[in-house]
């Protein structure tokens, strides 16, 4: 079985059960998070959040430019007031660079990625403080509290940061 048909099955069960239909569209607690990717984190779980309560914007590194897009569209139609960007230890976008990741892609698809930012980093804290920054600075983004935390992958425990 693939893990598509595995998705199916537990959707069956998840239908049965389901009693979330009646949420507003709008996030409940008025928040936005930006948060990586990875599948070593869940959320909800690690914020306390359920469903109907936040937009959780995930990508490769919870990195704030990436993430643009998504935060315009939750702030000006669906009224969040507060950002919060979370990135975590042992992330894979320690592990390379834009230069290492385009050569990958280049040998492997013969097509040129020179134009993609890959927006690694290779200081975690610093990583957090640019996106918040990034947010704060930016004209497309409301002025709301912003704040910026480093989720530790080994305790599941959070630290502020900015």
């Amino acid at each position: 079985m693939s893990v598509a048909e595995e998705f199916e099955k537990a959707n069956i069960a998840y239908v049965a059960q389901f009693d979330k239909g009646h949420l507003p569209l709008p996030p409940g607690r008025q928040v936005a998070v930006v948060i990586c990717m990875d599948a070593r984190i869940d959320p909800a779980a690690a914020l306390g959040l359920t469903e109907g309560e936040a937009h959780v914007i995930r990508n490769a590194g919870g990195r704030a430019s990436d993430a643009l897009r998504s935060v315009i569209i939750s702030q000006r139609l669906l009224g969040t007031r507060e950002i919060v960007v979370v990135h975590h230890t042992d992330c894979g976008m320690l592990t390379f660079n834009d230069e290492q990741l385009r050569g990958i892609v280049k040998k492997e698809t013969g097509h040129s990625v020179d134009h993609f930012a890959f927006l690694p980093f290779s200081d975690l804290e610093l990583s957090v403080k640019e996106d918040v920054d990034f947010f704060k600075k930016n004209d497309l983004v409301l002025d709301v509290p912003i704040s910026g935390y480093i989720h530790d992958v080994k305790d599941g425990k959070i630290t502020k940061v900015a």
